[in-house]
């Protein structure tokens, strides 16, 4: 119900009322959709099922009581500001008729209208809070980006009050800052406010303030900055600003005299964003700000790969280093994914219970990296495989290693995987996304790679060369441009539109994929030598934030090799697809046999997107004899190896059928090849390859006795895109008498603990003559 006014008691007053109105400008009544302006007190919730943690049916607590929006006039830019209100950096998409099913009580907003520039989603037109005329099948929801705000905790619930805080920080170099490398490791502590960026009062400053601002920063520690130079350098701006009125000093001067925004910071050191520390604030009409004292000052210490200079890295290199016994797996970008964990020599996760942005920084400043941007749960980078080491994790923050906190050890039965733990760290601003850029694409996140080269003062865009572009080299590309993961890589470009940009800058490069930057990877320099030079053969990538990931169950490979001797009539089929060793030719068919090291195989695809065939199904290849289609050339190597990496054996098999076997419990087989049927494995799925399927064998009819390396690797090259390529690798001990073959020690190339690889590559096949 509306008030009643005073305007209506008497027509005097009626009078009285409308002559104020005139006279101060308010507006006539109006039937417009009302506006409210500030969000105190409001909560803000994602809710509904099935989502994911990033998106669903939007709800908001006012006066105690939880309700929802109508989906009446809902737009994109409604949705941009809920999930800034949710704590997201931007809306992907929304959903109207209750997609996330039905909500309870009242439905605060309907006919919301906003223009986009609002800051809070009370600014925006409606018909007024709890003035709707629709029911709860017309629930309006979001989709967020996944990836929060700077100072967002990862919480599904945020509360929303208007009051100063830090949301960024950056450093300011007094001295050569034109000329001093990105990143940025000393300078002086700026904040960004509502109005802009300021410094900080350097009174009471401490060194676990610098800690924070460093980790803010994307570095893992901090180091003692030379106060006197900064001392000297003040006196001398105060003394040329006192000579020369208008010269530069005076207005450095001024400008430091004038630019205080905050001040009275104190920090215990483990808080992962300045914001959670108390914070005094400059009022506005303060007059006199830092009195007899300057700019605080902070010098950071960066990880190793974010080493400024050839001499930190040397530094850091002369330090001993032990075993890394954390790892981030998953991620999209550096510095995000999985965690994961090394105890007893195998890797496993960690569950997410109790997991807050305390551990999570701890992970990340263990890694190099600064505190953590998000501590996230539910498996947002995928699940893992195999053992959950630890859960209930405790970190005051001062740890050095996540081994170091309070934690409970699990048994499988006290978490799954669905609650694998993942971190988003801090990362140094590099600037390595400036000198790179696409063209031509129907997206941002596909098109023709041209980068910059050349000094700083004469910088010029080109593109790269085609030649030996593939899968790792678009993979740096992407990570570099902050699109993610490389689904392709395309060494051709002519259906992409290069406008008037035709010189070709960078011929040659070969990446490992772990590079940050193009620049760091191996190219012919300043000359270019490119055996195609028009600009259709030029280099182009398309880009993407999930990519899968394929993981061996190794120890199936261990459990179920055996030797079996084939007749020779039974393998016509074998030899038309030359899946057994040359000296198969040179048999007397039908007569005899070949010796078949034979072994089940399990791939599991751990990604965050379905594994597909490279090839459309309009380029798969119909194998008669087997009556299946081959989508990949070469899916799996098989090889026999000797102690120094001498192949003596090998077998490939082609991806004549990549299907779903077994899923998940919550997951939905996706792919069958019956029928010509599309082939792939989907997320939380695994194709299984029986030992007694044709080709899943290694002829090893031609190798003597002795101790050997059995090695399995998928997606040998590299023809599809994965987020990890260093697990695609296993290898097992195997020792073969002439008779019998004993495989063990059967592991994952980046699974086992360095000592035991070492002991692994010195002596293979002598820890053990039976089955482990």
């Amino acid at each position: 119900m509306r008030p009643v006014s005073v305007c209506q008691w008497s027509p005097l007053w009626l009078l009285l009322c409308l002559l104020c109105s005139l006279c101060l400008g308010s507006p006539a009544p109006s039937t417009a959709p009302e506006k409210k302006a500030g969000s105190q007190g409001l909560r803000f919730r994602l809710a509904g099922f099935p989502r994911k943690p990033y998106e669903g049916r939007v709800e908001i607590q006012r006066a105690g009581e939880w309700g929802t929006i109508c989906d009446d006039d809902f737009t994109m830019q409604a949705a941009h500001i809920l999930c800034r209100e949710l704590g997201f950096t931007e809306a992907t998409g929304w959903t109207h008729s209750a997609k996330y099913g039905p909500g309870t009580g009242r439905i605060w907003l309907d006919n919301l209208s906003c223009s986009g520039s609002e800051k809070s989603i009370t600014e925006c037109a409606s018909r007024g809070w709890g003035n709707s005329d629709c029911t709860h099948d017309e629930d309006a929801g979001v989709i967020c980006k996944d990836q929060r705000l700077p100072g967002f905790s990862d919480s599904n619930v945020i509360e929303v009050e208007h009051h100063l805080q830090v949301e960024e920080v950056r450093l300011r170099p007094a001295v050569g800052r034109g000329r001093r490398p990105l990143p940025v490791t000393e300078g002086l502590v700026e904040v960004r406010l509502p109005d802009g960026w300021s410094q900080v009062c350097d009174k009471g400053w401490s060194a676990h303030n610098s800690h924070v601002v460093c980790g803010m920063l994307g570095f893992p520690n901090e180091k003692r900055v030379n106060t006197a130079f900064y001392r000297k350098l003040r006196k001398r701006a105060a003394k040329a600003s006192a000579r020369r009125p208008k010269s530069l000093g005076r207005l450095l001067a001024q400008r430091q005299q004038h630019s205080f925004g905050l001040h009275g910071v104190s920090c215990m050191g483990t808080e992962a964003h300045l914001s959670l520390c108390s914070l005094e604030f400059y009022r506005a009409n303060d007059t006199t700000r830092c009195p007899g004292g300057g700019p605080a000052v902070v010098s950071c210490v960066p990880g190793p790969l974010y080493a400024a200079s050839s001499g930190q890295k040397k530094q850091q290199q002369l330090k001993p280093q032990g075993e890394a016994r954390v790892r981030l797996k998953g991620g999209a970008h550096p510095g995000e994914g999985r965690v994961e964990v090394l105890k007893a020599g195998t890797w496993g996760t960690v569950c997410d219970r109790k997991w807050d942005l305390q551990a999570a920084s701890v992970v990340c400043r263990e890694l190099g990296f600064g505190t953590a941007r998000e501590a996230l749960s539910g498996a947002r980078m995928g699940q893992g495989m195999d053992a959950i080491h630890l859960s209930e994790v405790r970190c005051s923050g001062q740890e050095l290693s996540l081994w170091k906190c309070s934690h409970k050890n699990i048994t499988a039965e006290d978490c799954s995987h669905s609650q694998d733990a993942g971190v988003r760290c801090n990362l140094p601003y590099t600037g390595v996304e400036t000198k790179i850029r696409l063209s031509g694409g129907r997206s941002r996140y596909e098109g023709r790679v041209e980068v910059q080269v050349g000094g700083p003062g004469s910088p010029r865009w080109g593109l790269i060369c085609g030649d030996d572009w593939g899968t790792l080299e678009a993979m740096v590309a992407c990570r570099q441009l902050g699109l993610g993961y490389a689904n392709h890589g395309l060494q051709e470009t002519w259906y992409w539109d290069s406008g008037n940009l035709t010189e070709v800058v960078m011929s040659g490069v070969r990446c490992t994929g772990t590079e940050l930057s193009l620049d760091q990877c191996a190219h012919h320099g300043t000359h270019v030598a490119c055996k195609r030079t028009e600009t259709r053969f030029t280099a182009g990538v398309i880009c993407s934030e999930t990519a899968s990931d394929l993981l061996l169950h190794s120890a199936l490979v261990q459990e179920t090799a055996y030797i079996e001797d084939r007749p020779l009539h039974m393998l016509y089929c074998a030899a038309e697809e030359n899946c057994l060793s040359s000296s198969a030719r040179l048999a007397n068919w039908p007569y005899g046999h070949r010796r078949l090291l034979r072994f089940s195989s399990q791939i599991h695809n751990l990604g965050r997107a379905d594994f597909r065939p490279k090839a459309g199904r309009h380029s798969w290849v119909w194998h008669e004899c087997h009556g299946h289609y081959h989508s990949m050339d070469v899916f799996t190597h098989y090889d026999i190896l000797t102690p120094n990496g001498t192949k003596v054996a090998e077998g490939h098999k082609a991806s004549f059928c990549l299907e779903d076997t077994e899923c998940q419990e919550d997951v939905s087989k996706r792919y069958e090849c019956a029928n010509f049927g599309e082939q792939g494995i989907t997320v939380g799925c695994w194709d299984l390859y029986r030992h007694d399927i044709d080709c899943q064998w290694i002829d090893i009819t031609d190798v003597k006795p002795g101790n050997y390396i059995l090695q399995v690797v998928i997606n040998p090259n590299f023809e599809v895109a994965e987020s990890d390529f260093t697990n695609n690798a296993m290898k097992c001990n195997c020792k073969y008498d002439g008779h019998r073959i004993w495989v063990h020690n059967c592991h994952i190339g980046d699974a086992f603990s360095e000592e035991a690889n070492r002991k692994f590559e010195r002596y293979p096949g002598q820890t053990s003559n039976q089955i482990v």
